[in-house]
């Protein structure tokens, strides 16, 4: 049987000029006409919405100039050779994950052109899911590919406690990349990310995320559309500041002093005297951020799996709200006045306030007391806008997706658009209001995602992967794992080959 190709992605220049030209000029239009149709609810409340509108242009011309100028950093042949020089330690927490993706992420790790020095599997007491055949193979693996690893099992305290794990197993490592238990990279992503480090004002790099199973259902096309808009739109404009916010779990780099250095307060975060369990990564970033400068390689790319089911997916947007409002109270309170980090935050929280606040005022307050029914384009210009700032996802050339599928994926930018502003605006300020609520709250019954059913046999344990497709033939693909020949016993747990 062959093997599957592994995942690759890049993006693509050639639209961007025109990707720009045209969302600017559908926020110009959108601009002018809310200007003048805001003049038709009277005096009063015709200035106040002009206003609105034009402030709303404003930050969104703003943002839409500064994403453009965003570009992979490509340092100096000297440079490249600095870093290559460089410990990279690979830190992957598990908890009762899916062993086909985690077998499908490790495989990544070993196709990489530039490969880690070392990489680091904490599985943090996992309740669910027999890993025994496959830290065996990924032991002899690592060994055969040069790659210092080890598999440590601990008991069950969260995510940043098995990545605490990971660190003290690690002293040497002058970059750490932490990863998921079901990210699998690219084969240049990890050669990529570390390209912004040769810069000493950067101290840490988010990769981008696409879905590996984007095209299972609706949800999942809908939640990767958004996702990775948001990724090329909000986070490529802070990235040209530096001042990126939140760097995603799947992949990103820090210099090993800002995780170090930071260890005991991150695996001892309390919010109203509560154990702080989500929010790692945009924690990792505020640490970055108090050092210097934080940014996004969009050449570094790495797959993920989406929620498939709408439940798995409002209690992992949910938590991540819990987050949110954590990390923003710090950063408020933490990140100097005078850099851009602070000031992004604080526009951040203005945008959300005024938008809900027009909305509400514009759907609920104008019709029931003055009379005043909103036109039909109040209804129409975001999914315009939508639409423009969705063609950044059109720029992500992925191996197992032709460009017709993806925009199909991006006609169905309205849905994410309607999503957003009703569901999801519903849902932030809930968590806003309970986040308190500081647990995990997910895989504690398993892998809520699976990448296909394992059958044990006499010489394999073969997957069926239904969700990643041939781009050329588009037939299913399976993925085959490799069971030991030779009698074997259990490693002891932390063996280090």
């Amino acid at each position: 049987m062959t093997r599957p190709r592994a995942l690759t992605a890049h993006p693509h220049r050639s639209g961007t000029v025109l990707t720009g030209a045209i969302a600017l000029t559908l926020a110009a239009g959108w601009a002018a006409h809310h200007g003048i149709a805001a003049a038709n609810y009277g005096d009063h409340t015709g200035s106040r919405l002009a206003a609105v509108w034009s402030v709303t242009f404003l930050i969104l011309i703003t943002q839409t100039v500064m994403y453009h100028f965003e570009r992979p950093r490509r340092p100096s042949p000297r440079a490249r050779r600095q870093l290559g020089a460089l410990h990279v330690a690979v830190l992957m927490p598990v908890y009762n994950e899916d062993p086909g993706y985690l077998r499908f992420g490790l495989e990544s790790m070993l196709a990489q052109t530039r490969p880690p020095d070392s990489v680091h599997v904490v599985d943090d007491g996992s309740t669910h899911g027999d890993y025994h055949l496959l830290r065996a193979w990924w032991l002899r693996a690592a060994a055969d590919a040069g790659i210092a690893t080890t598999w440590q099992r601990t008991t069950n305290q969260g995510k940043r406690h098995a990545q605490g794990h990971a660190v003290r197993a690690s002293p040497e490592a002058d970059v750490y990349v932490t990863v998921d238990s079901d990210s699998c990279l690219d084969e240049r992503a990890l050669e990529e990310i570390l390209l912004p480090l040769a810069r000493r004002q950067v101290q840490s790099v988010a990769g981008i995320v696409l879905a590996t199973n984007h095209r299972t259902n609706l949800l999942t096309r809908i939640t990767d559309l958004w996702f990775v808009t948001g990724q090329l739109t909000d986070r490529s404009a802070l990235s040209v500041l530096g001042s990126v916010l939140v760097n995603s779990g799947p992949l990103a780099a820090y210099r090993a002093a800002v995780v170090r250095d930071n260890l005991d307060g991150y695996l001892s975060e309390t919010f109203m005297g509560r154990p702080v369990m989500f929010s790692d990564d945009s924690l990792l970033t505020l640490y970055a951020l108090l050092r210097g400068r934080a940014v996004q390689q969009p050449s570094a790319v790495v797959f993920t799996a989406l929620p498939e089911k709408t439940s798995h997916f409002l209690r992992m947007y949910l938590r991540w709200m819990r987050g949110s409002t954590i990390r923003s109270l710090w950063r408020m309170r933490y990140l100097p006045v005078t850099g851009w980090p602070y000031w992004a935050q604080l526009i951040r929280w203005f945008q959300v306030a005024l938008s809900t606040a027009v909305l509400a005022w514009l759907l609920v307050v104008e019709p029931a007391v003055y009379g005043h029914t909103p036109p039909a384009s109040f209804l129409i210009v975001p999914f315009l806008i939508g639409w423009a700032q969705a063609l950044r996802y059109l720029s992500i050339i992925r191996s197992d997706e032709r460009i017709r599928q993806r925009i199909v994926t991006w006609l169905l930018m309205p849905l994410a658009v309607v999503g957003s502003w009703t569901v999801l605006r519903f849902m932030r300020w809930y968590g806003m209001a309970t986040c308190a609520r500081t647990g995990w709250g997910t895989r504690q019954n398993g892998a809520e995602v699976a990448l296909g059913t394992a059958a044990d046999s006499e010489t394999t344990v073969e997957i069926s992967v239904a969700k990643l497709l041939d781009p050329e033939t588009e037939t299913t693909l399976r993925l085959p794992i490799p069971r030991p020949r030779e009698a074997w016993s259990p490693l002891p747990e932390g063996t280090v080959r």
